[in-house]
């Protein structure tokens, strides 16, 4: 199969699960979690090299009431903690970025987590499993734009091409994205998501919510990037 390289996951329908189940949003964030740790596997058994998951926006998390935004801070914090000890990352050599704006809004435990896992595997090189967290593609772009402006004061003669506005993202050591997969039935995008390294990609939209996301769908989905050209534009 012709795999690839780089994979974005945006897990969309937590809440529409649980609302369907007549449970609380808290539960669709937990059962979204496991289905995180089933996908994981999966793409590493089929030696995807980029896998990239949106674990929230920045409206996640500063527009939702302080009781689910509360829950979901636990639940990163467990999962991470989780995650740094498990030993397929140190013997698969995964590394994990985390980018967005997680280090101003999230609470100090939280962020205690996700940095132990970010430095326990900083120097692994084979595979990189990236969270966009409190993460806004806008946000990114602005950011990047504003660096390569304080570049420019320094340097008139400076040639802002596509290689130097890659350098100034977040994502500057990921390569770009092959294939988008968003579950839960509605095609649209949110937030600029990765909107420069999304220039060529392919996407798969599912109706099925993000709890109900099995791995043989997420096998399917691979299936179909693999049989389908990529024109580039063309």
């Amino acid at each position: 199969m012709n795999l690839p390289r780089h994979i974005v996951l945006i897990p969309d329908g937590n809440r529409r699960w649980a609302k369907k189940k007549g449970k609380p949003p808290f539960f669709g964030h937990q059962e979204g979690a496991k289905s995180t740790e089933k996908l994981l596997k999966a793409a590493l058994d089929m030696g995807i090299e980029n896998l990239t998951i949106w674990g929230c926006s920045v409206d996640n998390i500063t527009k939702r009431s302080p009781q689910e935004v509360k829950f979901l801070m636990k639940l990163f914090e467990m999962y991470f903690k989780k995650a740094a000890k498990r030993k397929e990352f140190v013997e698969n050599k995964i590394k994990v970025n985390i980018f967005g704006r997680w280090e101003e809004l999230f609470p100090e435990n939280t962020k205690k987590a996700m940095l132990a896992i970010i430095e326990k595997t900083k120097n692994n090189d084979k595979h990189n499993l990236t969270f966009l967290m409190a993460y806004s593609g806008m946000d990114e772009m602005v950011l990047a734009i504003r660096k390569i402006s304080e570049l420019k004061a320094k340097t008139k003669k400076l040639d802002v091409d596509e290689n130097l506005i890659k350098k100034n993202l977040w994502t500057k050591n990921l390569p770009p994205v092959d294939l988008v997969i968003r579950t839960g039935g509605e095609p649209h995008w949110s937030s600029g998501l990765m909107m420069w390294d999304i220039a060529n990609s392919q996407f798969y939209f599912t109706e099925t919510l993000y709890p109900a996301f099995s791995v043989a769908e997420f096998k399917k989905a691979l299936e179909n990037y693999g049989k389908t050209e990529r024109r580039m534009g063309k």
